[in-house]
């Protein structure tokens, strides 16, 4: 068994803090060369994910969406693969995130929007999917329907998690 083999299909998440949970066992169980593509709505969970799996690794944080800086790496404090944290949001086709030139072999890299983007650059990887279960409980603003009060007003709310590994 590697990587997330252990952790494939589906779980429903009930907090904030059983998601990073999840992280941190996921984190505990990738190994170097381990690529994970998060998918999901804003809000849905990835970072905080990402916060877990950086807990597990035993990584240098803060982890913080990267979304202006693309890729932070987040060495190590235990002598183990320092963590890529990539936000493929803002990239506009792979060949940018090929351009990254991410270590792919000494890391683990975690792609946050990174679906239809990583095809080439491993023959196998993991894509996590979250959903998180919406019950209108946000207001209408001038940003839409999703804000950040909107997400705060829903922070609580059940994500569906589904680990599959792809190809």
């Amino acid at each position: 068994m590697t990587g997330l083999d252990a952790f494939l299909g589906e779980r429903e998440i009930s907090s904030p803090a059983e998601m990073e949970q999840l992280g941190r066992d996921f984190g505990r169980a990738l190994r170097a060369g381990d690529l994970v593509v998060l998918t999901g709505a804003l809000g849905a969970g990835k970072t905080t994910l990402t916060r877990g799996i950086a807990a597990g690794l035993g990584v240098r944080g803060p982890v913080q969406s990267p979304t202006f800086v693309i890729a932070r790496t987040h060495p190590s404090l235990v002598d183990g693969p320092p963590l890529v944290h990539v936000d493929a949001y803002r990239l506009g086709s792979a060949a940018e995130l090929d351009d990254i030139d991410i270590d792919l072999d000494g890391s683990v890299v975690i792609v946050e929007w990174g679906r239809d983007m990583v095809p080439g650059l491993r023959e196998t990887w993991w894509e996590v999917e979250l959903d998180r279960e919406w019950h209108g409980r946000g207001v209408d603003t001038a940003c839409g329907t999703f804000s950040r009060a909107t997400e705060e007003l829903d922070a609580d709310t059940p994500r569906r998690v589904v680990v599959s590994r792809r190809p």
